[in-house]
């Protein structure tokens, strides 16, 4: 097979991120019970018999949208390896709050969090979405106390909680969303400050999430 027949043609990928992101905009404006693919189909202007035969339904539909158009950093698709654990640990919630500063992740999230205590399958694949992301952090974070960056004592899952937590709590329960300037010490105060003050690289939210 040659390399044209391996070519992905852009107008389906182009297509692809329309659909996704007609679905978080669908699920921000409408909710989870009000969710309707029709609806996704006339924001994205794919058809529906196109979007069927990629989606089976509202649920498949959403969790690649939340996987798609959110590639977390320290994950496989952006590992992060040219930073130091800290710089990672920093570089996954500066992430989290820019999102949360303005996105249709961020714009979705009361929809799931309502719709999660009422659709079973819903909340399965919230908590496991959650869990994954969560998983990334934990690891830096770990990998974080065994170069020294953070006390030996500290526990990743339980700072992994406090990093995220605080980022979650600002957006949905106070007025103003944690400002992604604020990581670095954010990250100091739970963790402690690092050995080396050099400022953390900063990484871009990717723009479809801002659509």
């Amino acid at each position: 097979m040659d390399q044209a027949e391996n070519r992905v043609d852009p107008r389906i990928t182009a297509s692809r991120r329309r659909v996704l992101t007609a679905a978080l905009t669908e699920l921000a404006e409408a909710g989870y019970g009000g969710f309707a693919i029709e609806s996704v189909c006339r924001r994205s202007g794919v058809a529906k018999s196109t979007v069927y035969r990629h989606w089976p339904g509202k649920l498949a539909l959403i969790a690649d949208a939340l996987r798609s158009l959110n590639v977390q950093p320290g994950s496989a698709a952006d590992p992060l390896s040219d930073l130091t654990p800290r710089q990672r640990v920093v570089a996954i919630v500066d992430h989290l709050a820019t999102a949360f500063t303005g996105s249709l992740v961020a714009d979705c999230t009361p929809a799931l969090i309502d719709a999660a205590e009422r659709n079973d399958e819903l909340r399965e694949l919230f908590h496991r979405y959650n869990a994954e992301r969560r998983a990334t952090l934990v690891a830096a974070v770990r990998d974080g106390i065994a170069a020294g960056d953070f006390p030996s004592g500290a526990d990743p899952e339980l700072a992994a909680t406090a990093l995220a937590g605080a980022v979650i709590y600002r957006r949905l329960m106070t007025p103003d969303a944690l400002d992604p300037t604020e990581v670095d010490d954010l990250v100091d105060t739970v963790l402690g400050p690092g050995v080396s003050q050099s400022p953390s690289p900063r990484r871009r939210l990717g723009e479809a999430t801002r659509e």
